[in-house]
């Protein structure tokens, strides 16, 4: 028998950053939920005997249990049970879609309802808990190699480092995080908090080494003769797609890659970086996803007075979070849905002054379960821009694929593995997140990265 108060608990409401203020600096929007607004959160957990939101969990936290340690104000110990399974609850409460995941899942949305926070409650937890650093174990004497420090790359480290193992995390870049650090803005997941659970990482033994391409700076093979026992590939899908469409070689027009690896990771919005990135006042987006909505806002904040979202399909075929879509609204993006480019115009300098869009209209559902977009026949818009940012999806990082014998590789450049273990078509490398997926979200990569982990550990432990 389900207690009447806890049914009449309404849905906490994060507390925000004011629109007009937030659009022109880059705190973080969203400010996280006060002692009591998550304790009173926790007691809208019904505490299911056969709880369905630990399976929508990719990385299987312990819902339940976590939030009945918060309503019980025991927080250290809610920390303990989340980083059982999670290397970085501090970002998967701020960035990972709980709505088509775990809270997905939640009881309470049968019963016509809103599921428990339970997002806001993971995120609580981890910036309020004094437990940053799961138990340490004794090492074993195997060691393992990372290629690649995002999400997926972290989650495997820090299980194999619980395990006992010698791990080292080799990045491209100069900084750690991948994605976490120049795919997603500050406003949204602030740098410090990335580099908290990277710490946290660090306290557990995880070494790490930057400015390291693996295929070119060292190879594969090389590594093997290194030592390392197993090999687990995580780099990513960091190649931006383009439309080939007249136009996009026109100063101006750029991947969202580039414009957020700028922003977030190399400093170009503040002043004491030489870093250049444009900044336009007539900013066209195109695509309806998380990095479009990043794209659009950050846009906004470098001084853009006229930002367009540029949808072919509908809103609701957006693959964006609501609460994205939300925020940009609130910041004053428009949304144009409905509408693609199919050709940029530039001035006599090479630079892009306009586009054309298409009108579409929706057909029936294609292979994603989305209406197809159709275009209208002779029915077009001139729209004038002065920047063009293009965020249509990404391909695998392709220097892996194209320098391992032996490897198997999709058309599209992903990395075969098998389902159970994510080991390759070569034997003892391992791979997942993006360049297995072709582009997923943080906690999917994160749960790639779980499951090599455990498939590893258990061959190298059996001494196979």
């Amino acid at each position: 028998m389900i207690p009447k108060e806890r049914m009449q608990i309404e849905r906490v409401k994060m507390n925000e950053l004011d629109p007009e203020y937030r659009s022109h600096c880059i705190e973080e929007v969203n400010q996280g939920l006060t002692a009591e607004q998550a304790l009173i959160e926790a007691k809208r957990c019904l505490k299911c005997k056969n709880p369905q939101c630990v399976e929508g969990c990719p990385v299987g936290i312990s819902i339940p249990e976590f939030i009945a340690h918060v309503e019980n104000n025991e927080i250290d110990e809610a920390a303990k049970v989340i980083r059982r399974t999670s290397s970085l609850p501090a970002v998967c409460g701020r960035v990972c879609p709980q709505e088509r995941q775990c809270e997905s899942k939640c009881v309470r949305l049968k019963m016509g309802d809103q599921a428990v926070a339970i997002g806001y409650l993971e995120r609580f937890v981890a910036d309020h808990s004094d437990v940053k650093v799961a138990e340490k174990v004794e090492k074993n004497g195997m060691r393992v190699a990372v290629v690649g420090s995002g999400p997926c790359g972290l989650s495997f480290a820090g299980d194999m480092a619980k395990r006992g193992f010698s791990v080292t995390v080799y990045e491209a870049l100069h900084e750690i995080g991948g994605v976490l650090k120049y795919g997603i803005p500050e406003f949204r997941l602030p740098n410090r908090i990335v580099d908290n659970e990277i710490n946290t990482l660090r306290e557990l033994g995880v070494e790490f080494c930057t400015d390291t391409i693996i295929g070119k700076t060292i190879t594969v093979d090389e590594l093997r003769t290194m030592g390392y026992r197993a090999i687990f590939v995580a780099s990513g899908a960091g190649l931006p797609n383009f439309m080939n469409i007249p136009g996009e070689n026109l100063i101006g027009v750029m991947s969202s890659n580039e414009y957020l690896t700028r922003v977030n990771l190399m400093g170009a919005a503040r002043e004491d970086m030489d870093t250049p990135v444009l900044r336009g006042k007539r900013v066209a987006v195109i695509g309806g996803g998380n990095t479009a909505m990043d794209s659009a806002r950050t846009a906004r904040r470098l001084g853009a007075e006229r930002v367009m979202i540029i949808y072919r399909r509908s809103e609701e075929e957006m693959p964006a979070r609501l609460e994205e879509v939300k925020h940009a609204k609130e910041e004053g993006i428009e949304f144009h849905t409905l509408h693609n480019p199919i050709e940029y115009y530039g001035d006599e300098k090479g630079r892009v002054t306009g586009m054309l869009l298409q009108v579409m209209e929706l057909g029936e559902a294609d292979a994603s379960g989305r209406r197809k977009p159709i275009a209208i026949e002779g029915k077009t818009e001139k729209v004038d821009v002065d920047m063009v940012i293009v965020s249509v999806g990404v391909s695998p990082n392709p220097i892996i694929p194209s320098t391992v014998k032996g490897l198997e590789v999709t058309k599209k450049g992903t990395i075969v593995v098998a389902e159970e273990t994510r080991e390759s078509s070569v034997a003892g490398l391992y791979a997942g997140g993006d360049i297995v997926r072709g582009g997923a979200t943080v906690i999917l990569a994160m749960g790639d990265g779980r499951k090599a982990a455990s498939a590893v550990a258990d061959s190298l432990l059996m001494g196979r």
